[in-house]
């Protein structure tokens, strides 16, 4: 019988070096950020990118984050007005998507932005996209690296678990310290609106906390259920069942206490893992225990409310 299994790699010189040729080519690669791990592809081929939405089961009305090298790039493929460029200096590289009127004629595929007219740009803080996107020299659209709507990967062994054979290559750049999708904020007619919370907080940004609800679909993660794990998750629960998996914070030791000493910081990046764990255990449910929800809080919250909407 074939191995159906994915080739992990280090990103390395090597690594990296297979990596772009099969971007080149036109496949799909995993790779580590410091968010979560994405599934990259040539952001300006439209075919390559295809492949990223059948390997998720992904649908076509959910657009894709294309990531850049950085400011000069994002002009290439965005309008980018006083306020845009602003928050570019203050928070890129890092955890930030900017949604900007995408430019006509820019070269990047239109599967990337799903038909709107509006782009999610982001420059990531991790050398491994960063060497990529310089070696192929155009943006890698790069949405998670995981089956459509199941938890978010953080290490490759997550990838490799939900994707196997259908990612040639995964890079193994180990846990990613941020461990939460990018904050995502709309920039339009020179004020903000925030699409999906995330480490850079509301309150970071000056705007409403709560997340725009919209008719449509403007950037990854705005769908109801999402980040979900394959059994039932009960919220804001100080006790668990006995045929509960407890996640945990703060006082609440659980089964897997993402902060014992009540560090959101520390529970964002270890939120997905969490999950993870508890997919795999012998319990049926999960319990998770009650997280502020002021701050990061409220992207933690978040992803939790979306992962227990099944």
């Amino acid at each position: 019988m074939a191995d159906t299994s994915p080739q992990i790699a280090r990103p390395d010189e090597e690594g990296l070096d297979r990596a772009a040729a099969l971007l080149a080519a036109g496949d799909p690669v995993a790779m580590p950020t410091e968010t979560v791990y994405g599934l990259a592809a040539d952001a300006c081929d439209g075919e390559a990118v295809a492949k990223i939405y059948a390997a998720k089961g992904r649908p076509s009305f959910n657009p894709l984050i294309a990531h850049v090298s950085g400011p000069e790039m994002a002009a290439r493929y965005a309008a980018v007005d006083e306020l845009a460029a602003d928050l570019m200096r203050r928070y890129w590289p890092g955890p930030l998507t900017l949604v900007l009127p995408a430019r006509a004629g820019s070269g990047l595929a239109s599967i990337v932005t799903a038909g709107l007219p509006t782009v999610a740009l982001r420059m990531p803080d991790h050398p491994v996209p960063q060497a990529l996107i310089a070696r192929l020299g155009r943006p890698l659209a790069a949405p998670s690296a995981n089956r459509s709507g199941s938890i978010s990967p953080t290490r490759a062994e997550h990838v490799a678990r939900s994707l196997g054979a259908a990612v040639p290559l995964i890079l193994d750049g180990g846990a990613c310290s941020v461990g939460l999708e990018s904050t995502i904020v709309a920039v339009t007619d020179g004020a903000l609106r925030l699409l999906r919370p995330g480490r850079i907080t509301a309150e970071d940004l000056g705007v409403d906390p709560a997340p725009q609800t919209a008719q449509r679909i403007e950037a990854p993660g705005m769908m109801l259920s999402h980040y979900a794990p394959a059994k039932p998750l009960r919220l804001n629960a100080e006790t668990a069942r006995d045929d509960e998996f407890h996640i945990g914070f703060g006082s609440v030791a659980g089964d897997f206490n993402l902060s014992p000493g009540g560090d959101l910081v520390e529970a964002a990046a270890r939120l997905f893992a969490a999950l993870h764990a508890a997919d795999a255990s012998d319990k049926s449910a999960i319990a998770a225990a009650p997280i502020p929800k002021a701050g990061l809080g409220a992207a933690i919250n978040d992803r939790l409310t979306r992962a227990a909407h099944a």
